[in-house]
């Protein structure tokens, strides 16, 4: 990855910050171009991994829609993005199933139970929107049983066994999800698994959602194989309109979260306190978990001066992970955590009341943006 932030940049910035790079953002989109184009398939942008809607001018000239997890993010993709709303929840709610059908294009049921409750209303409602149900086709690779959509207590998807042909009444198409963060080896063996247990319903259907997870812009993904996969599928089913919803792809490695030292601690090693925190600002680092990046730092004991890196709340497991560096760390010293677009500021808090990072994107010109700051009306309004 090649960045674009310079040191002059960095001090100009608040601290914490998210820095999109736009010119980042449009390589990637540029790759999910290049399968649209030769595959014929639609790419939709999974909001639940990426939603930095400032950037959307950017994204929609390449991606077809968004795909919404609800309400909210349903009504962002239509009043920010502007093109297809395909709209999916394990559960719909009363409440907002009329606004929800509303603005959608696409619709889909986690259930026998919720099709048959809301697909009459939802096309009275909305008499041009396509129906579905999401499927789970039992097989995953998923590399960690958190985010194993079709694990034995699954709650999401209906399986073979309890799929019905009194569905294909109300619905035009199928949508199953079964990735996380894979190449198109682990789509081939789901799709395979999904052909032999729903195969027989597909001449009946208008379109097929082959869901999230795929990683097509990590270097060395093959996006020949992901390419002759879906050009196989649609010669079998020509009828079928293919979608491929990623939401990390889009924002893989398009940027950072730069934090700054406040204060250098010692207690058998020397801890570095920032002013960010993994617990409210990265919080995957803890969950799934896994340790982010640090430019120009390499593994503990590696350089010649080790530090832990720490956030600024009062939880005792508020840390980073420990990192070498070539040269000694001074309060006030910027440190860069890579690859933090995606599943960050959709996931970060206010914990312990620690301010949200700015958000900035460098454009391609070379000019910055910082296009929302935030302070304490953030931590009180979501409160009461």
């Amino acid at each position: 990855m090649q960045s674009g932030l310079t040191i002059e940049i960095l001090n100009s910035l608040p601290s914490p910050c998210w820095v999109l790079e736009e010119e980042l953002l449009i390589k990637n989109l540029e790759i999910l171009k290049n399968i649209k184009d030769k595959t014929g398939v639609k790419i939709l942008l999974a909001l639940k991994g990426y939603a930095l809607w400032h950037s959307f001018d950017t994204v929609s000239k390449y991606l077809d829609g968004c795909c919404a997890s609800g309400l909210n993010e349903a009504l962002l993709a239509k009043e920010e993005f502007k093109k297809e709303v395909h709209t999916y929840s394990p559960a719909f709610k009363d409440e907002e199933i009329e606004q929800i059908a509303k603005i959608s294009n696409h619709l889909v049921f986690n259930s026998g139970n919720q099709l048959k409750k809301f697909a009459k209303k939802t096309k009275e409602i909305n008499p041009k929107i396509s129906l579905g149900v999401r499927v789970n086709p039992e097989v995953s690779l998923a590399p960690k049983e958190i985010y194993n959509p079709c694990g034995i207590y699954s709650r999401l998807g209906i399986k073979a066994e309890d799929f019905k042909e009194e569905f294909l009444k109300d619905i035009e198409g199928i949508h199953f999800h079964a990735l996380c963060e894979e190449d198109s080896a682990a789509l081939e063996k789901v799709l395979q698994a999904f052909e032999e247990k729903f195969g027989k319903y597909l001449p009946k259907l208008k379109w097929v959602n082959f869901g999230g997870g795929h990683h097509i812009t990590r270097e060395n993904y093959n996006t020949e194989h992901l390419i002759n996969l879906l050009n196989s599928f649609s010669a079998k089913y020509p009828h079928l309109q293919i979608y491929l919803e990623p939401g990390e792809a889009v924002g893989w490695q398009t940027g950072v979260l730069v934090a700054t030292v406040l204060d250098i601690v010692h207690n058998k090693m020397d801890i570095a306190i920032l002013d960010t925190s993994a617990e409210a600002h990265m919080p995957d680092t803890i969950i799934m978990p896994y340790r982010a990046d640090v430019r120009g730092a390499k593994e503990p004991n590696v350089l010649p001066y080790t530090y832990r890196l720490g956030g600024n709340t009062c939880l005792a497991g508020d840390i980073m992970g420990d990192y070498s560096f070539e040269k000694p760390l001074n309060i006030g010293d910027k440190i860069i955590f890579e690859d933090q677009m995606h599943y960050t500021m959709v996931k970060a808090t206010t914990f312990n009341g620690i301010n949200l990072p700015s958000i900035a994107i460098l454009r391609e010109n070379g000019t910055v943006d910082i296009v929302r700051e935030f302070g304490y009306e953030e931590f009180k309004n979501r409160l009461s």
